[in-house]
């Protein structure tokens, strides 16, 4: 007899599910698209607002900060309060309006006061879209389709690029007005995605144990398996405090997601300055490289999926991992232009397609469903916050030495850690339900 609510909530309805993940791709191609535009002109406003190595440096300090404690909040409000509206809604409307307001920008206090908040909401957004999405599609290819959303950040990097090489000539102001409509068009559209079957279940289990109902509690819990001693223990700290799977799994992935975001500041956030300054390539050329990294880069992310489902979301994780700290190498030893620009190509998918393909339906599967939002928010804040040191660090090196230093400490040395560190996770057997893995 098939579970009730799992077949509820893991919808077989292909309608639907062919709905979901269009508008979710939309989203985070969106929110990829407004974090991009700022990588594409940081060139532009360095030399518009006359900012120094260092001062660049702090701005991503600054936006990644603002994301560690959006992020936070934001997943620790899912498990409280439901995954739709945090999702579907609010994030994305945030980062429109403070998209928006880039527009207006006048001085350097104002630009990192906007980034940062249009930044943070947008990066909420993976996190909410981990949550709900992977609780809503079947097991059986979970892996699959959710690597399809998060192939929309590399269409949002090709988006980015497009709109950068065509506006750019009506200054970098003018290219973040590209980025307001269609972030309010998706935020509407998502008003028909259901809330989480999942979540549904046990805010159920929650209210008949206020109201100690034993029978509802029994009922319910034969449905779908729900911890109860450790229901209410939902907070970071209550996460951290308890020993047993759920620690040593948050532990681990934060221990991964740290290095794997500290290294990728080098060839994803600071790539264009570092190659028209120290590669000497024009911030056209820079934007084009991007432009075919992000726009091949999608099949990339289905690839990681699709490899995820036959042999193991780990092995894909651990072989991505290991392969970034030889290719940030090579990139920073290589002089010949076609020879770097390939280098680039393969470094875009270790760092995003085939690692994102797997790793982001990797972390769904890890927790329980009465945590899954505040573990997934706490790790998407590790994400932050290793771009937050990543950029703290490529501030302190450029400001006593060269930008190529910077990159042999943040993308090669971390990068070689983050491969090393991708062997402390388990492996976990794909097609499971959630509740099979973990409770």
């Amino acid at each position: 007899m098939s579970n009730p609510v799992t077949s509820r909530v893991a919808d077989s309805n292909s309608r639907y599910t062919v709905y979901l993940i269009i508008v979710a791709v939309a989203g985070w191609a969106l929110a990829s698209y407004d974090s991009n535009l700022l990588v594409l002109t940081l060139p532009n406003i360095k030399d518009d607002l006359g900012l120094s190595n260092g001062l660049v440096g702090l701005l991503g300090f600054i936006v990644y900060g603002a994301e560690f404690i959006i992020t936070l909040f934001i997943g620790y409000a899912m498990d409280q309060r439901g995954r739709k509206f945090f999702m579907w809604m609010f994030c994305l409307s945030m980062a429109a309006i403070f998209t928006g307001l880039t527009v207006f920008v006048q001085n350097y206090w104002q630009l990192a006061l906007v980034r940062a908040l249009a930044s943070g909401f947008a990066q909420a957004e993976l996190a909410v879209s981990i949550t709900l999405v992977n609780e809503q599609v079947q097991a059986r290819r979970r892996g699959l389709l959710y690597s399809i959303v998060q192939g929309g950040y590399p269409i949002g990097v090709f988006l980015a690029s497009g709109v950068y090489l065509l506006t750019i000539s009506h200054g970098w102001r003018f290219v973040f007005l590209w980025g307001v409509v269609p972030l309010v068009v998706v935020a509407v559209g998502r008003s028909k995605i259901r809330e989480s079957g999942r979540f549904v279940h046990l805010k159920a289990v929650r209210d008949a144990v206020a109201r100690k109902d034993r029978a509802k509690v029994e009922e319910l819990t034969q449905e779908i398996p729900v911890d109860l001693a450790d229901l209410e223990k939902g907070s970071v700290r209550g996460l951290f405090a308890t020993p047993g799977p759920v620690r040593t799994s948050l532990v681990r992935l934060s221990v991964v997601w740290l290095f794997y975001a500290t290294a990728f500041v080098a060839p994803n956030i600071y790539i264009t300055v570092w190659l028209t300054d120290e590669k000497g390539w024009s911030a056209g050329g820079a934007a084009t490289l991007l432009l075919v990294a992000g726009g091949i880069g999608f099949l990339f992310y289905v690839l990681g999926g699709a490899l995820g489902e036959r042999y193991g979301r780990r092995t894909v994780l651990l072989v991505s991992g290991v392969l970034v700290g030889p290719l940030n190498l090579a990139l920073l030893l290589t002089t010949n232009k076609p020879a770097l620009a390939i280098l680039y190509f393969l470094a875009f998918q270790a760092t995003n397609g085939t690692w994102s393909g797997a790793g982001y339906s990797y972390q769904a599967e890890s927790f329980p469903t009465r945590v899954r939002g505040t573990a997934i928010g706490w790790l998407a804040s590790m994400f932050a916050a290793g771009l937050m040191l990543g950029s703290l660090l490529w501030t302190g090196i450029v400001s006593v030495a060269s930008e190529n230093t910077a990159w042999l400490v943040v993308g090669v040395v971390l990068g070689f850690a983050q491969g090393a560190s991708t062997f402390i996770l388990p492996a976990i057997r794909p097609g499971q339900e959630l509740e099979a893995i973990a409770t």
